[in-house]
């Protein structure tokens, strides 16, 4: 046929599935319909062996086997979708159910001096808030197993509520309304802004981990010298270090153009991401507006 890959741009209806090719012989052997799948490839024989419809899930790398790491299964974009509406549907539930503890310890005396009574029951909480911590981030079955995934993500809530409503009974209430106010005005503005922005910020969890690092290393410090000023400049890093990490889980979560993202499986992990960011944003916000209060 002489050079029929060159040619073919004008010729029936395969000039709209090889736009992008230059030898037709070469490349689509295994095609049905090559515009469709590979039209971001340079040879299309070397990286579709595995493939169903290339283009649907692998469009911006250059390897189908290592997209699972970088781009997760978001080809399509109803996937995407689906998994940001559920993440959201399980954060809000987290949050409410937390709200519901706080402001039954903070409203209802019986039930705050009883927890303040019985301090067992709040290392209690504590202990059972790090082991579920534990298992849901370290252990992929069981963060990806249903119904295990929600019980673990279920008890894990209802302890950290537990603890969030005992420390929130030792503050004003207008404080703590206050610092609820302020928490859900900037984690509406940063997600908001982690949608929008072209920044990457996916790329920078090295820095976030030494940043981390350095705030529990500050915060032992406060802890042992015990100076007002301190706690105020450790809950304003503490502040500042959730807000970058909200942006961070939500490109995680997101995926599209970010270096990096989470598989549509790991929507617990997701959602837990979000929920500790936001938690320990709160609590940070709540230390600054009582003065840097321990």
């Amino acid at each position: 046929m002489g050079k029929f890959g060159e040619q073919s741009i004008r010729m029936g209806k395969f000039g709209e599935q090889s736009i992008f090719i230059g030898k037709f012989g070469e490349q689509s052997i295994c095609m049905g319909k090559f515009g469709e799948q590979s039209i971001c490839m340079s040879k299309f024989g070397e990286q579709s062996i595995r493939m169903g419809k290339f283009g649907e899930q692998s469009i911006r790398v250059g390897k189908f086997g290592e997209q699972s790491i970088r781009v997760g299964k978001f080809g399509e974009q109803s996937i995407r979708m689906g998994f940001i509406r559920k993440v959201y549907g399980i954060l809000m539930c987290q949050l409410a159910v937390t709200m519901i503890f706080i402001a039954l310890f903070l409203y209802v005396e019986p039930i705050a001096h009883y927890a303040q009574a019985n301090p067992w029951m709040f290392y209690l909480a504590i202990a059972i808030t790090f082991v579920t911590l534990i298992a849901l981030a370290c252990c992929t079955e069981v963060r990806r197993t249903f119904p295990m995934n929600m019980i673990f993500l279920g008890l894990f809530t209802l302890c950290e509520s537990y603890f969030l409503g005992t420390v929130a009974s030792t503050y004003k209430a207008e404080h703590v309304l206050m610092a609820v106010g302020i928490t859900a005005a900037v984690a509406l503005a940063l997600t908001i802004f982690a949608f929008q922005t072209k920044i990457d910020f996916t790329m920078c969890s090295g820095l976030l981990f030494v940043l981390l690092i350095v705030l529990i290393l500050f915060g032992l410090m406060c802890a042992i010298f015990r100076n007002h000023y301190a706690y105020i400049a450790y809950a304003s890093l503490g502040a500042l270090i959730f807000s970058f990490y909200i942006v961070f889980d939500t490109q995680l979560m997101i995926g599209g153009k970010h270096q990096y993202s989470l598989s549509p499986e790991e929507y617990i992990f997701a959602a837990l991401n979000l929920y500790l960011d936001v938690i320990n944003l709160f609590l940070f916000i709540l230390a600054l507006i009582n003065g840097g209060r321990n």
